[in-house]
């Protein structure tokens, strides 16, 4: 079976020109069949004058005279189309060339087809006849009839024209609903573009009202209240964020300072507990740092219209800064880079390559690898950053996205969980898109970004 179309628009031009040509073949059946009623109407009542005169010819000069009067018709006719035929008590044909089975007992009207031989085209073609039955003092049957051809024609011509006008009438209606259509799709696009330039960062953006009141206009209006709304909330949830990083940070400053001022004179079982302290508050003050930069970057519009970048000098530089501490833990670093220009923000993209490079090596076995690839393709720029590490379960690919998100496994390992939320962040700034992939074993972290 087919499947119905999809698509709205589709739909809404398909209901439109299926209205148009439902109503167009409702008015003309409503026609055809008020015009053949009429029509019908008329013939019956010339038939039934014929009838008259002829059964007052019968009570006045008696069966002789019908019988002249109905060889002289059918010898000379005034009327071509009429048709005459005079039965007797027992059904035979005594006058014209009607079949008897036309003479049904009982009938007043009847409508058979008949041979016209005085028709062009040849004899034998047939007729429908309407004939109204008159039963005559004796048993006969006197029939009256006329040929409906004229009728037949007209109502012909009719159909004919209905028809050439239902294919007018099915292209005017798709014509009509394909322009339905477009006007709703022009309408919405408007409101489907900012919802995607919203998603995309522009929070400031809003859709243009034409002022006309109507149902799109508004629902652009509360689309756009609804926009006020969440820019509010994000908003106060941005510098409540950054008054507490911000608040924060300066008391934990004075204490790590005041830590380190304790050290020197500290005896050496307090100074192993004063490192502590000191290294748990630059985790805090380096989880703020964080926090701020990912607020900053998240309030910041898109970033496609920056300057071009060489994103493989960027990967090359970051690489080489992450080959000491490779080795270090005994994991070696490949790079593949192929040159691929990018627009956007040096130091952000930068950030994301050493948040990339760190998670790989923090998480890489000891004389495991850490590959780092890149290559333009038709549609984008694709970077990818493999190990070959534990990995991350399907189900939690999308959770460590997510601010302070750690699993289970990596409870104890240094970091403050918001390394894949700033490259995220950054991503998607530069109209890009990030996946996490199984390598089995190991994680690839995949980025695409837009060429320049």
């Amino acid at each position: 079976m087919t499947r119905a179309p999809r698509s709205t628009s589709t739909r809404l031009a398909l209901a439109v020109m299926g209205s148009f040509l439902l109503a167009f073949v409702l008015l003309g059946a409503g026609v055809y069949v008020a015009v053949s009623t009429l029509l019908l109407q008329d013939a019956r009542e010339l038939v039934r004058t014929d009838a008259a005169a002829l059964t007052q010819l019968h009570r006045d000069g008696g069966r002789g005279a019908l019988v002249q009067e109905l060889r002289d018709r059918l010898d000379a006719p005034d009327d071509p189309d009429a048709v005459y035929a005079l039965f007797a008590a027992n059904g035979t044909v005594e006058v014209g060339d009607v079949s008897p089975m036309h003479a049904g007992k009982g009938m007043r009207w009847t409508t058979f087809e008949h041979a016209d031989h005085d028709a062009p085209g040849g004899a034998g073609l047939s007729r429908r006849v309407l004939a109204q039955l008159q039963p005559l003092p004796g048993g006969e049957t006197l029939l009256t009839g006329l040929r409906l051809q004229s009728q037949d024609r007209f109502l012909a011509l009719m159909l004919r024209t209905a028809l050439v006008a239902l294919a007018v009438a099915a292209s005017l209606g798709a014509l009509v609903g394909w322009l339905t259509s477009r006007w709703v799709s022009r309408r919405l696009s408007d409101l489907d573009l900012t919802a995607a330039r919203v998603g995309g960062g522009e929070l400031g953006l809003r859709v243009p009202l034409d002022g006309s009141g109507d149902a799109f206009d508004r629902l652009g209006r509360r689309f756009n209240g609804m926009l006020d709304r969440i820019e509010d909330l994000l908003g106060g949830v941005r510098h409540a964020t950054d008054h507490i990083a911000h608040d924060l940070r300066t008391p934990l400053t004075r204490l790590r300072n005041r830590l380190e001022d304790l050290r020197p004179g500290a005896a050496a079982s307090e100074r192993a507990a004063l490192d502590g302290a000191v290294q748990e508050t630059d985790q805090l003050l380096t989880t703020f740092g964080a926090l701020l930069r990912l607020a900053r970057i998240e309030a910041q519009s898109p970033a496609g219209e920056g300057p071009v970048l060489d994103l493989s000098a960027l990967a090359a530089d970051a690489a080489e800064l992450y080959v000491p501490i490779g080795a270090e833990r005994g994991v070696g670093l490949r790079t593949s880079l192929a040159p691929a220009q990018v627009r956007g923000d040096r130091d952000q993209l930068f950030q994301m390559l050493v948040n990339l490079l760190d998670n790989a090596l923090k998480f890489a076995p000891t004389g495991g690898e850490v590959g780092v690839s890149l290559e333009a393709a038709a549609d984008g720029v694709v970077l990818c950053v493999d190990d070959d590490g534990p990995g991350i379960p399907e189900t939690d690919r999308e959770r460590v996205f997510d601010r302070f998100q750690r699993l289970e496994a990596h409870r104890g390992t240094p970091g403050s969980g918001l390394g894949l939320s700033l490259v995220r962040a950054i991503v998607h700034r530069h109209g890009g898109r990030i996946e996490l992939l199984d390598r089995a074993p190991g994680l690839r972290v995949q980025v695409w970004l837009p060429l320049a």
